[in-house]
C-alpha cells in the first residue's frame, strides 16, 4: 500500500504525483493500532484551518458512518470479495447529491481483516469503491459497539433507564474510553481524505457522536453535519447520562444537526437548553442555537427509501413467483403482516397478545384472519434478547393451540432469514401491515409496504387483479416510531393499549374498499415525492447553507478535551489589549468612561452581588483623575447603587438602565426621560403577579420606573413559555400606555418608552461637547444585550467625539456583539481597569513627565 505520509491517500489513487513543495500534514498510523484512547488534547487541536490545499476541484462528500456500504465474503481460493450492499442507507444516499459530488465513504467492515492484510484490502477498496475502511481491532470494537453502543446509548435513547444491572447495566467507564478510541480512529482516517476548506464530512447516527469533537479540533471551519437515527429521548431520561454534557458539546460542534421528528429534535434542544442553558431561536423557518459566535441549524426530516430498487425487485421473476405461492397457501383468508427486528423495543409480544384478543372478540374471524410475523434478527445480544425470542415463540404457541385448527395458524412466524424478494412478497399479498414498536427511530417498513401494495402490471396479473383500478393498503401503526407524523392516513395507536391495539386492527379489516383506496393513494404520493433521494439532497442544501459563512468569520479554538469549541467572530473582532489601551489612555486628556455594573464589573453568576474591594478602589482610581468622567451604568435601583459606591464620591451613577441620573455624589437625581405618571404599574403588576403564581420560581422586582418578572430559577422550558405568554398578554393590556415591554435573558420587562442606557452615553458627550471637552477616549463596557445600545451610540458619534478619538467598545466574553473588542470575564477586566487607575496614579505623581507624552 502507499505510504501514509501523504495528506489525501485520494491524490494518489488518481495517479498523480504528490506534490513536495507544500507543507504536508503527517498521519498517524492509528487504524491498526489497538488501544484506548481517553479524553486529551491532539498536538494541533487549536489549528484555525488546513493548510493542506485542496487538490479536486470537484465537489465532495464524505460520507461517515459505522459500517461502509459493502458485502464482503471470502472466495474459495482465500482472496476476499467485495460489492456494493444495496440495502445500505449510505449507498441509497447519493441518488440526492447529484453527478456534480464525489462520494467518499469512511466505515467498519463487517467482517475481521487479518492484520496482514489491511493495507492491500484498504488500497483495493479506496481504487475500486473510494472506501476508507477503518480497521478496529475486535477487543476495542467489542466494547465500542457491543459494551457502549448497544448496552448504554442504544437502550437509553429507546428510553430504557440503567435501573438494575439487567436493564442496561451501570456506566462503564472504559466501555466510553473505547467508545473515544473508536471515534478518534473514525477522524483520523477522515483525516487521510479530507481537503477541509472544499470538503463537505456528514457523520451518521450515535456510534459516531463525539466525531464532530475530533473533527472540528483538527479544522475549525470543517463543513460538517450530523444526523441521528434513533430517537433522542427527552431531558429526563438523557440527564441521567454519566456523559450528557461532552455528548451534547460534540454535537454542537457540528454545523448542522438532522432528526427525524419534531419530537426527537425538541428533546434535543430542550437538552441543550438545560444542561447548557443554550436557547434556540426560529428565523424564516430555520432553527438555529447560538454557540460560541456560531449558528448550528437544526433539521427536521424523515428519510425516505430508494423506491428505484424496491421497484426493480418488484419485477424480478423470483418474487413473482413467490407472490403466486404465497396466494396460493392464503387463499381465502386476509393475511395481516408484522416485518420487526427481535428486539425488546419492537413491541413483537404486544402485537401478538392484540391478535389474540382480536380472535376473542371476533369468532367469526377465526379461521379467516392470519398474522404473519417476519422477525428479523437482533442486532444486539444479550440476555433481553434471549426473553424476546422464548416469549415471542410461546405467545406464538399458545394462540395457535388455542385458536388453530387443521390447516389454519392464525400466527405464522418466520424467524428464519428472509431474502429481500421474499420480504417483498409478503408485502404485496398483506391486506394491512401491524408496526407496533414501543419506540423506534424512523422505521421504513411501511413506506416500503405501501410502495409494494402499489405493485406492477405483472403482479395484478398474477393476483388476479384489474390493473386500472385503484390499489388499497392499510397501516396500523405506533405513536412512538418517526415515521408516525408523516402517514396521516395510518391507524395511530397506543402499542402499551391491547384492547386499542385490536380495535385497530379489526377497523383495518372492516373499513370500505373506497376508504382503504383513498388511504393508500394519500400515503404513496408522499412516499413516492419524499423518497431517501429528496432526504440526502434537502439535508445538503441545508448544509451548505449553514456553512456559508465560514471563510468569512475569523475562529479561535478554546476549551480541553471533549469541551473543545471553536469561537466564530466578525474580522474586525478582536480581543482588547491593555497595553494598546493603557498607552492610547497615557497620551489623551478628554476622557468619558462608561461601565456596566452586573456582568461586567461583578460577575452575573455571583450569589452576593456586592462589589468588593477591589472594584471600589479601582472606580476611586478612575475618578480621582480630573481628565476622567466615569460613569457606572445599571438595571439596578437607585437606592441599591448609593448604598455599594457612598464611598465613591466622584462617580457618575445611572439606575434602571439610565431613567435616574446623578452626575457625582453631591449633585441630585435627575430622570432622562419624562414621565407623567406611573399608572400603568397597577396594570402590569397584577398580572404579572398572576404568572408568579402559577410559575414556580419566578419573582417579581419591582423599581421605580419598571417592574420585572424574572424566571432565571424556575423550569427552563415551562419559564420560557410562561415568558411568552406574558410579554403578550402585556403587550395586549398595555397598549395604550407610553411603556415598552421587551424579553430578555430569563426576564420580561415593562420600562417607559426610549429608556435605554444609549441615553447616558449620549447626555453624558453631548454635555462633554457642550463643555468644549470634546472626548478624544471612549471607554464602553458592557455584557448583555442592554448595553448594545451604548456600544451603538459611541461607536457612531463621530460629531461629538475629538477627530483624533480612540473609541473602545468592549464585551465581555467572545460572542456577537456591536462592540469590537472583548475581554474574557470579569477578572480581566478589572485587570485592565486596574491598569488605567495606575496610570492615572503614575501621572497624578509625576505631571511633568505625563506632560510629556501628551505632547508627544
Amino acid at each position: 500500500m502507499v505510504s501514509r505520509s501523504y495528506s489525501n491517500l485520494l491524490d494518489l489513487t488518481s495517479g498523480d504525483s504528490p506534490t513536495f513543495g507544500r507543507e504536508k500534514k503527517r498521519l498517524p498510523r492509528v487504524a491498526t493500532v489497538a488501544g484506548v484512547l481517553s479524553e486529551i488534547d491532539d498536538d494541533n487541536s487549536n489549528s484555525v484551518g488546513s493548510d493542506a490545499p485542496s487538490s479536486i476541484s470537484q465537489e465532495r462528500m464524505i460520507i461517515v458512518g459505522n459500517q461502509l456500504p459493502l458485502r464482503i465474503s471470502k472466495k474459495e481460493n482465500g482472496e476476499w470479495d467485495f460489492s456494493w450492499d444495496e440495502d445500505s442507507l449510505l449507498l441509497q444516499l447519493k441518488d440526492g447529491l447529484g453527478e456534480d459530488f464525489e462520494v467518499v465513504y469512511i466505515g467498519c467492515l463487517k467482517e475481521e481483516i487479518d492484520p496482514g492484510e489491511q493495507d492491500d484490502v484498504a488500497q483495493t477498496l479506496l481504487d475500486t469503491f473510494k472506501c476508507v475502511p477503518a480497521f478496529i481491532p475486535p477487543e476495542l470494537f467489542s466494547k465500542f459497539y457491543h459494551g457502549f453502543c448497544k448496552q448504554h446509548l442504544w437502550p437509553l435513547f429507546h428510553y430504557m433507564l440503567p435501573l438494575s444491572p439487567d436493564l442496561g447495566g451501570r456506566f462503564d467507564r472504559s466501555l466510553w474510553q473505547a467508545y473515544l478510541s473508536v471515534n478518534k480512529i473514525f477522524a483520523d482516517k477522515v483525516m487521510e481524505v479530507i481537503n477541509p476548506d472544499d470538503d463537505f464530512v456528514w457523520v451518521h447516527d450515535y456510534h459516531l457522536m463525539v466525531l464532530p469533537t475530533f473533527l472540528r479540533k483538527r479544522f475549525n471551519r470543517v463543513k460538517l453535519g450530523f444526523f441521528l437515527h434513533s430517537p433522542f429521548p427527552s431531558s429526563e431520561i438523557y440527564r441521567t447520562l454519566p456523559v450528557r454534557e461532552e455528548l451534547l458539546r460534540a454535537l454542537l460542534n457540528s454545523d448542522l444537526i438532522g432528526f427525524h421528528t419534531f419530537d426527537y429534535a425538541r428533546h434535543f434542544l430542550s437538552c441543550c437548553s438545560r444542561m447548557l442553558g443554550i436557547s434556540y431561536q426560529s428565523k424564516r423557518g430555520y432553527i438555529g442555537l447560538e454557540y460560541y459566535g456560531r449558528t448550528v441549524s437544526i433539521k427536521i426530516l424523515p428519510v425516505g427509501i430508494h423506491i428505484r430498487q424496491l421497484e426493480h425487485v418488484l419485477n424480478l421473476p423470483e418474487t413473482e413467483l413467490k407472490v403466486a405461492e404465497l396466494r396460493a397457501q392464503f387463499r381465502g383468508r386476509t393475511v395481516l403482516l408484522g416485518v420487526d427486528d427481535m428486539d425488546i423495543f419492537k413491541g413483537i409480544s404486544l402485537k401478538l397478545l392484540a391478535m389474540e384478543q382480536l380472535l376473542i372478540q371476533n369468532p367469526d374471524k377465526r379461521g379467516k384472519v392470519v398474522l404473519v410475523q417476519i422477525a428479523n434478527p437482533a442486532r444486539g445480544r444479550g440476555k433481553d434478547v434471549q426473553e424476546v425470542q422464548s416469549e415471542t415463540h410461546f405467545t406464538v404457541s399458545r394462540i395457535n393451540k388455542a385458536f388453530g385448527r387443521p390447516g389454519y395458524n392464525p400466527v405464522v412466524l418466520i424467524d428464519s432469514p428472509l431474502q429481500f424478494f421474499e420480504r417483498i412478497a409478503y408485502y404485496v399479498i398483506a391486506e394491512c401491515c401491524l408496526v407496533t414498536a414501543v419506540r423506534d427511530g424512523m422505521n421504513l417498513i411501511p413506506y416500503e409496504y405501501i410502495i409494494c401494495r402499489q405493485g406492477n402490471e405483472k403482479l395484478d396479473e398474477t393476483l388476479g387483479l384489474n390493473p386500472t383500478n385503484p390499489k388499497k393498503s392499510m397501516l396500523v401503526v405506533s405513536e412512538f416510531i418517526g415515521c408516525s407524523p408523516s402517514l396521516s392516513g395510518a391507524i395511530r395507536v397506543n402499542p402499551w393499549n391491547v384492547d386499542a391495539v385490536a380495535e385497530a386492527m379489526d377497523s383495518a379489516l372492516i373499513y370500505s374498499e373506497a376508504e382503504k383506496q383513498m388511504r393508500h393513494e394519500k400515503h404513496y404520493k408522499y412516499v413516492i415525492t419524499h423518497d431517501v433521494a429528496y432526504w440526502a439532497r434537502s439535508f445538503l442544501l441545508d448544509l451548505e447553507r449553514a456553512c456559508r459563512d465560514h471563510l468569512r468569520r475569523r475562529c479561535w479554538g478554546i476549551g480541553f478535551g471533549l469541551g473543545f469549541r471553536v469561537i466564530a467572530l466578525d474580522p474586525n473582532f478582536r480581543k482588547l489589549s491593555v497595553e494598546h489601551i493603557v498607552s492610547a489612555y497615557k497620551r489623551t486628556k478628554n476622557r468619558a468612561i462608561l461601565l456596566d455594573y452586573d456582568g461586567a464589573l461583578m460577575m452575573s453568576s455571583s450569589i452576593s452581588a456586592t462589589p468588593d474591594i477591589e472594584a471600589v478602589g479601582v472606580l476611586n482610581s478612575l475618578c480621582r483623575d480630573p481628565k476622567n468622567i466615569v460613569f457606572l451604568v445599571s438595571g439596578k435601583d437607585r437606592k441599591t447603587l448609593i448604598e455599594w459606591f457612598s464611598s465613591c464620591k466622584k462617580l457618575g451613577i445611572a439606575a434602571e438602565h439610565g431613567y435616574f441620573l446623578r452626575t457625582n455624589h453631591d449633585a441630585d437625581w435627575e430622570t432622562c426621560v419624562s414621565i407623567p405618571d406611573f399608572d400603568w404599574k397597577q396594570i402590569a403588576e397584577p398580572v404579572m403577579q398572576l404568572y408568579t403564581e402559577t410559575t414556580d420560581g419566578s419573582t417579581i422586582e419591582a423599581k421605580e420606573s419598571a417592574l420585572v418578572w424574572n424566571y432565571q430559577h424556575a423550569d427552563p422550558d415551562f419559564g420560557s413559555c410562561q415568558a411568552k405568554e406574558l410579554l403578550d398578554h402585556l403587550e395586549s393590556v398595555l397598549a395604550n400606555e407610553p411603556v415598552s415591554v421587551k424579553s430578555g435573558p430569563h426576564i420580561v420587562e415593562v420600562k417607559p418608552q426610549g429608556v435605554n442606557k444609549g441615553l447616558i452615553a449620549e447626555r453624558l458627550l453631548s454635555t462633554m461637547k457642550q463643555k468644549s471637552m470634546l472626548p478624544d477616549f471612549v471607554l464602553c463596557i458592557g455584557d448583555d444585550r442592554s448595553d448594545e445600545d451604548m456600544f451603538e451610540v459611541i461607536t457612531s458619534a463621530k460629531d461629538s467625539l475629538s477627530p483624533v478619538a480612540e473609541v473602545f467598545a468592549c464585551t465581555v466574553g467572545q460572542k456577537p456583539s456591536k462592540a469590537k473588542y472583548y475581554l474574557e470575564d470579569t477578572t480581566e477586566i478589572l485587570r485592565m481597569l486596574q491598569g488605567l487607575a495606575n496610570a492615572s496614579e503614575q501621572a497624578a505623581r509625576s505631571p511633568q513627565a505625563h506632560q510629556r507624552v501628551v505632547i508627544a
